[in-house]
């Protein structure tokens, strides 16, 4: 038994070492092979470029308004659904990955995923942020990224922060009310490096595997906003820890459910930011993406709504405000290349399928997701990216989903959602097995009696 345990820590460890040595294959290599030309703009090199001030405007409106998902958003809506013993924990929770991701993103993971490197990771030309004010000085506006040529690079920095910041903040639904606050910040911090930052990468990087605007890609995944890489992702690592962690030892009803509500609404709102900000242009595109977040997101609400009351005899604020939650997070991917029509179908899907995602499916497999993070994100996520690939409309985004004659679309859909799901699984595995060898995961039986407020924080709600 004891042989057994220590061969299967040297397992773990030999693996992770050589995932880091892969890792740091790929980051290297992808700096050297990342193109030192400047690309063009409006028939200017970029440095040289004059930011676009509606553009601009519209970015730093929508920056302020996917943290505000975070922070206070996430925070409210999980701390609502958790038991009064433990909101503290659940909110210092989203505050603390707020903290500790912007650290990350600033000194490595920006970097790593939105520069140019290789098919598989970014290069290390923006560590520590370098070089991003090189052109203030003569007009221009510091370098931009060429995936957001109109707005200085410093806002389309910390619009992608916010990202990184709400997604690894979103699995602490699937662990709330029984993981270390210690282990939640090493697994956190590693999962935004060696899970969120690739992933990514391949979506969205400019040399991207999966980035469909990349000739060279090897399947052309839509994502507008997110439902691989964040939706999808979080959800699956949450279900990874759910499974590591085990059952919580007791459990109750949900605390304070206005909270819940306001932490939606401030979700709903923030969401414009996130869906319309990623057109990263005050224009059509991001007035579409608004309007289709709007009507899945209400479609979905009463959706679930309806199901629960039919199969419940009771309609609960807790469920519609979920439904909301499931119908943002499926329109999230197709929101720029979708249609008023394509947005009813995929809210329907969304409040159907992440209803039986949060009861019926975690029930056949007994797994305790505590805030279903599993049956909103990852499922929504899924729906929202197949649906995609069936609905898009070419007028709207350039590309053509089933319905208009591109079967192939679907295909790519599908390739995307099971490359991400397989990766997350097995790398956040890998990063739960390592923290729980040199941390451990789980609180003790008697600190999750007393409640991780007191125990962990020494604070308790009144």
């Amino acid at each position: 038994m004891e042989l057994g345990k220590f061969t299967g820590r040297r397992l773990v460890t030999l693996g992770l070492a050589m995932l880091g040595v892969a890792w740091l294959y790929l980051v290297f290599t992808g700096a050297a092979f990342a193109d030192d030309a400047p690309p063009a703009c409006g028939g200017k090199v970029l440095e040289k470029c004059t930011p676009n001030s509606g553009d601009t405007a519209w970015m730093l409106t929508s920056v302020a308004l996917v943290l505000m998902m975070t922070i206070p958003g996430l925070g409210l809506f999980y701390g609502g659904m958790v038991r009064k013993k433990n909101v503290g924990d659940t909110v210092m929770t989203s505050f603390a990955v707020t903290c500790l991701v912007t650290i990350l993103f600033a000194a490595l993971t920006y970097s790593m995923a939105f520069r140019a490197g290789s098919p598989f990771i970014g290069g290390l030309d923006r560590m520590f942020l370098k070089d991003i004010l090189s052109d203030i000085g003569n007009g221009g506006i510091g370098n931009p990224n060429p995936l957001a040529a109109t707005i200085p690079e410093a806002v389309y920095i910390c619009f992608q922060m916010t990202f990184a910041i709400i997604t690894p903040a979103l699995i602490a639904g699937a662990f709330a009310e029984r993981m270390k606050f210690s282990a939640m910040l090493w697994f956190i911090g590693l999962w935004a490096i060696f899970v969120y930052a690739p992933i990514a990468h391949w979506v969205w990087g400019p040399d991207g595997i999966f980035n469909s605007g990349n000739d060279a890609a090897w399947a052309k995944v839509l994502d507008f906003a997110g439902g691989t890489v964040v939706h999808i992702n979080a959800g699956v690592a949450g279900l990874m820890c759910a499974i590591m962690l085990g059952k919580r030892t007791d459990t109750g009803p949900a605390h304070n459910m206005v909270l819940t509500f306001i932490g939606a609404a401030l979700l709903w709102v923030g969401w414009f930011g996130f869906n319309a900000g990623s057109a990263v242009t005050a224009g059509m595109q991001a007035g579409m993406a608004m309007l289709v977040t709007q009507i899945a997101t209400a479609v979905a609400a009463f959706t679930w709504m309806l199901v629960e009351w039919a199969l419940k005899g009771k309609p609960t604020v807790v469920g519609i405000c979920s439904g909301a939650v499931a119908g943002l997070v499926a329109i999230t991917p197709a929101s720029g290349f979708v249609g008023p029509v394509g947005a009813f179908a995929i809210g329907v899907a969304a409040g159907v399928v992440c209803y039986w995602g949060c009861t019926g499916l975690k029930h056949m497999f007994s797994y305790d997701d505590a805030l279903d993070c599993f049956g909103v994100h990852a499922v929504g996520g899924i729906v929202g990216a197949l649906l995609t690939g069936v609905f898009a409309v070419q007028q709207y985004g350039g590309t053509a989903g089933v319905l208009e004659g591109n079967p192939m679309q679907f295909v790519n859909q599908c390739i995307g959602v099971a490359t991400v799901f397989i990766y997350d699984a097995v790398v956040s595995l890998i990063i739960l097995f390592v923290v729980k060898m040199f941390v451990g995961l789980r609180v003790t039986v008697e600190t999750e009696r007393e409640g991780l407020d007191l125990a962990l924080h020494g604070e308790v709600v009144q």
